[in-house]
């Protein structure tokens, strides 16, 4: 029995001897923050570095914990495996396999849920669990602001099948006398900043996929995300890779080619993939409200591009919100949800490079032939599959969006859905480019 329990026991050592030196280690480091030569210490910053070590050694408890439990797990089936060969019978014992070591940190893609007050937050979790191939290589982290101790039931009857965090702040915002209507912004604002930093400073993952509580996910998509996520450390010329169509709508995407994936220089969100240096560059200037319009300006974007799908992995199902529905009866609840699994981990995908896509994108755009509103409209010249419309001026563009059934607003002169200038779609069965010239020189963030 002793031989048997030698591997536990070496186990069990190693993990106690492990952490003592690491305690020694840590807390024996000097802090930062003390002048040269000085008595005493700053206590603010001492502050700081009893935190930062406090994380620091209960991130490596928890890595050697789980450690502890694979050996433990191991042996025992192996114990199991030996009783049923007649090991005490005199039998050779089998051996002892290697623990599996939990994933590298870079290879894990966790999601971060963002939530407050929906209990119907159930559904988007019911779905993220249903279609995740792996629990150790996409944690599912859910952030919930606002206290709200309904919502809070529903996250906790997950058990740790997810993270379940709250947002400590949850004092009322302080906002301009004119934006006190758009209270709620801010709270969102605020609640993003503290969500993201658990995910990249406290948790360090190097990526994450971030959701609202108010959106169903696509069967493929972890797989989209995976297989995006080289693509998006590779070009700096990427800042995001969203799951959403703004145009998605069903009669506007060719549903037979799920695989199709574009850049854009719109920032979508509604399921979006960002890189732990991009969190970094944008978090000291995190705006107060307005989060995502204040990701679409020049001056954050800086000529950077996501990419999205043609048919979108997320849909929205929350009409209410603090926008009051605006755009969903309209538009956002005819969104078309992909249903059809893509291999995109196995795809190649460098064609999404910008040297390579600009050249192609160029050629079809302004290689396809150019037809006017009405005359697609009245479905001439059928024969195209393939056809450009063209406008010049803001009005034009708002025009023939509108009579094309295209979202027409405009943020820093960028369209929803716009690469170059150029809004793709599917129109009546064929594809349309609504494009400006191609001596197209920028965008005109008057534009707007």
């Amino acid at each position: 029995m002793l031989r048997r329990s030698n591997p536990v026991l070496w186990g069990v050592l190693l993990f106690v001897a492990w952490n003592l030196v690491l305690l020694f280690f840590l807390l024996g480091r000097p802090p930062g923050g003390g002048g040269a030569g000085e008595g005493a210490l700053d206590a603010e910053q001492l502050s700081r570095d009893v935190v930062k070590v406090a994380e620091e050694v209960e991130q490596e408890l928890e890595v050697q914990k789980q450690l502890l439990q694979q050996i433990q797990q191991q042996q025992q089936r192996l114990w199991g495996r030996g009783k049923g060969q007649g090991q005490d019978r005199g039998q050779a014992a089998a051996p002892l396999l290697s623990p599996t070591l939990p994933p590298p940190r870079d290879t894990v893609l966790p999601v971060l849920v963002i939530g407050c007050d929906r209990p119907t937050i159930r559904r988007c979790l019911d779905k993220l669990l249903q279609h995740r191939p792996s629990k150790e290589l996409y944690p599912i982290v859910v952030s919930q602001d606002c206290g709200h101790e309904e919502t809070a039931r529903v996250i906790a009857s997950y058990g740790d099948r997810v993270l379940h965090l709250r947002q400590p702040d949850l004092s009322e915002p302080r906002v301009p006398p004119e934006h006190r209507k758009f209270q709620g912004y801010y709270r969102i604002s605020r609640h993003y900043r503290w969500a993201l930093n658990q995910v990249f400073r406290s948790l360090r993952y190097s990526a994450a996929v971030v959701v609202e509580d108010d959106l169903e996910v696509a069967p493929d998509f972890f797989e989209y995300f995976r297989g995006l996520l080289p693509v998006l450390r590779a070009d700096p010329t990427l800042w995001c890779a969203s799951a959403w169509n703004d145009n998605g709508k069903e009669a506007m995407v060719d549903t037979q080619r799920p695989q199709a994936i574009y850049r854009t220089d719109f920032f979508p969100g509604l399921g979006w993939m960002l890189l732990r240096a991009t969190w970094e560059e944008l978090e000291p200037g995190w705006p107060g409200a307005f989060w995502d319009d204040w990701m679409r300006s020049p001056s954050q974007r800086r000529d950077r591009s996501c990419v999205r799908p043609e048919v979108s992995r997320t849909i929205t199902f929350g009409r209410k919100g603090v926008s009051n529905g605006q755009f969903f009866d309209q538009h956002l609840k005819f969104i078309k949800l992909n249903e059809r699994f893509v291999p995109f981990s196995s795809l190649e995908l460098s064609y999404l490079s910008k040297e390579r896509y600009d050249v192609a994108w160029e050629a079809r755009v302004y290689g396809a032939p150019a037809l006017r509103v009405d005359e697609l409209q009245h479905n001439d010249r059928m024969e195209l599959g393939e056809v450009r419309v063209q406008y010049s001026s803001r009005d034009t563009f708002k025009a023939f969006a509108k009579a094309l059934g295209v979202m027409d607003d405009l943020k820093s002169g960028v369209p929803r859905s716009g690469y170059r200038g150029v809004v793709t779609f599917m129109y009546r069965g064929r594809r349309v480019y609504l494009a400006p010239p191609r001596d197209w020189s920028g965008y005109d963030p008057s534009w707007s």
